[in-house]
């Protein structure tokens, strides 16, 4: 089986990794911005524009405790699935996350689950082979270990921060933890209607670390760099994402989607108003 690392709404990349004791003790993310009721809608196209999926955000709180869920439905069948749930009493803490991927968009089909508390991670997936496969372990996870969190983390990070590190569980099919690190990497402007806008692009890399980091960008297993557009503002919002859903496989593009009306539904309207 190729190595595979699962990840929110998401950002899903790979590597190996040597765990640390420092890794143990990582500093959480602040909350500055509550997460709270959420519905979005998003859509996943490739880098030349082709719409490859539709997708949907959804978000409820009670309490300090929050879950959030992200599908997308491909033009193909596939499906690529998420729900994470975490705390947000002073700091960010993953309770929990789920990854499904199947469909012929991901070779290696897999269902993956992190239970934060107990440590368990399974890891049920196919292999070169076909064959179904499910490997069960348990580790030591870090209070700030990040899996399915990366943009909730990203809307609540100062933009002057100059470097930020977490903590991210990678299945090769063995588990292991990498690091993630954030650094902004500018201002791009960007336009809605008429309103010009500002969004901060940060740069996410997979720090794979130890030995196993020194090789992979000799051997070519260094994952590619996943970017991200932030709205930095009084009410910091999620723009869009480029990176890759699954290792080895292709940079996407996830946006933010406008709804569209059915004909029928804007001429009845447009008499509507016209009568009144």
């Amino acid at each position: 089986m190729t190595k595979q690392l699962a990840a929110r709404f998401l950002v899903v990349t790979a590597g190996l990794a040597l765990l640390s004791s420092t890794a143990i003790f990582a500093e959480q993310i602040t909350v500055r911005y509550a997460a709270g009721l959420l519905h979005g809608f998003l859509v996943l196209r490739s880098q030349d524009g082709g719409l490859l999926a539709d997708g949907d955000v959804y978000q409820v709180a009670r309490g300090d405790r929050v879950t959030n869920h992200s599908v997308f439905h491909f033009k193909d069948g596939s499906l690529h699935e998420e729900t994470v749930v975490f705390s947000q009493r002073h700091n960010f803490q993953l309770i929990s996350d789920r990854l499904i991927q199947k469909g012929p968009s991901f070779p290696h089909p897999m269902d993956v689950s992190i239970t934060k508390a107990s440590g368990q991670i399974m890891v049920h997936y196919t292999d070169n082979d076909g064959k179904e496969k499910t490997v069960n372990d348990r580790l030591t996870l870090p209070l700030d270990v990040a899996n399915g969190l990366p943009l909730t983390l990203l809307l609540n990070i100062k933009p002057a921060t100059a470097k930020t590190t977490v903590s991210m569980v990678a299945t090769t099919p063995k588990t292991r933890l990498v690091k993630l690190v954030i650094t902004p990497s500018g201002e791009e402007s960007f336009v809605v209607g008429n309103s010009k806008h500002t969004a901060t692009h940060y740069v996410i890399k997979v720090d794979i670390g130890g030995v196993a980091g020194a090789v992979a960008p000799i051997v070519g297993k260094q994952p590619p760099d996943t970017h991200v557009w932030i709205l930095a503002d009084e009410a910091p919002v999620f723009v869009k994402m480029e990176g890759p859903l699954y290792v080895g496989g292709p940079i996407w593009r996830i946006e933010l989607a406008s709804p569209t009306w059915p004909q029928a539904s804007a001429d009845s309207k447009a008499k509507s108003n016209h009568g009144n």
